[in-house]
């Protein structure tokens, strides 16, 4: 080897200094007097929930929930003043709430979603959204219509990192986004006691979403071209539903990967990488509440110091966007118009792992195997 050969594959590393971090607006916005909520199914993640209105201030004045119990232990924890039902039509027919927040499943949640704006609600719902793409386009269509909000409850777009890592893009801190690179390490074998069990693609569709969702939204308004990806068991898990995953999506000039392994019981990683023309950004820590975030430029690099956690942080974001919305007249960010490209993503993704073959986003109309 040569002396000129001694340095290949290695990367030249700019001598940065660290500078101040932008001060970037990546909490949830604060809404002063909120109009009344009521929350309709309050299983186990309507804790979280809860406890992202209650600290925020909110107005929640009614829980629904099939097993009335559980509405009535929440309210006792959270809400003492709220009335409590068990039919979810007595919500609607509330002249008093203007907003409902639907958490139960997607098939579950289908009719109360269509009866909710029929009955001139604003509406967040909860995550994934539907299973029918045809079906979403004509929720979207209702609430035109009715001249209501429907938001979708993608809480990740408000977990400090990654919302941090969007406001850098949209302020331009790192040019053109070419290359966004994400990998998660974690234990999910606790779904194997859970309902989720049942789900055939709980990590690459429930739980990876979220990650289909924020490539989305660091994307802007690029379109996705194609995407592959592949889904296998691992030898040692108790879980039901395969918890290795993988997704590869093409963009004109730009590239993503998501890498999932769920069945990481030691040494946990999550890690978001997003190269763009003018510098780079990183968050990466072990697990998802746990991030740091560092920001490379030109100028230097810049380490914020941010406060709060995805739970419940980014349940308060979901709804402050809905609730700033309506007050400003406006289509919220995280409207149902806007998720149905994020499904395109997440049901091209899951029909190329049970295909084995590339997929154009937008061609599967419904989600595969569920």
């Amino acid at each position: 080897m040569s002396d000129d050969d001694e340095t290949y594959g290695i990367a030249d590393i700019a001598d940065l200094e660290e500078i101040s971090p932008p001060d970037l607006p990546y909490k949830p916005k604060h809404v002063g007097d909120s109009p009344p909520i009521a929350l309709i199914g309050t299983g186990g993640i309507a804790e979280q929930h809860l406890t992202a209105y209650r600290d925020a201030g909110y107005d929640v004045r009614m829980l629904c929930n099939r097993t009335r119990e559980r509405a009535e232990k929440y309210r006792e924890t959270f809400y003492p003043d709220a009335d409590v039902t068990s039919d979810y039509h007595e919500v609607l027919e509330r002249d008093d709430i203007p907003v409902v927040d639907v958490l139960p499943h997607p098939v579950d949640r289908a009719p109360i979603l269509e009866d909710a704006l029929e009955a001139g609600k604003h509406v967040l719902s909860q995550k994934p959204f539907v299973v029918d793409l045809e079906f979403g386009e004509r929720l979207v269509e209702l609430a035109d219509e009715r001249g209501v909000a429907l938001a979708v409850n993608q809480n990740g777009r408000w977990a400090p990192h990654w919302s941090y890592i969007r406001h850098a893009i949209a302020e331009g801190l790192i040019g053109d986004p070419h290359g966004i690179h994400c990998s998660v390490d974690w234990d999910h074998n606790w779904i194997a006691e859970t309902e989720i069990n049942a789900i055939e693609h709980a990590v690459l569709y429930d739980f990876a979403v979220h990650w289909f969702d924020i490539v989305t939204c660091f994307m802007g308004d690029a379109e996705p071209k194609r995407v592959y990806a592949s889904y296998e068991p691992s030898p040692t898990q108790q879980a039901d539903p395969p918890l290795l995953g993988q997704a590869v999506i093409e963009y004109e000039n730009a590239q993503a990967t998501l890498s999932f392994d769920a069945d990481t019981p030691v040494g946990p990683k999550d890690r978001t990488t997003v190269v763009g023309t003018d510098g780079t950004i990183r968050s990466e820590g072990p697990d998802l509440e746990q991030q740091s975030v560092t920001l490379y430029t030109a100028e230097g690099y810049a380490r914020p110091d941010l406060e709060g956690t995805w739970f419940p942080d980014g349940f308060h974001g979901a709804m402050a966007e809905l609730l700033s919305a309506i007050d400003e007249g406006r289509e919220p960010s995280n409207s149902a118009r806007n998720n149905l490209r994020t499904l395109e993503l997440c049901y091209a993704a899951v029909a190329s792992a049970e295909d084995h073959e590339p997929v154009v986003p937008g061609s599967v109309r419904q989600l595969r195997g569920e």
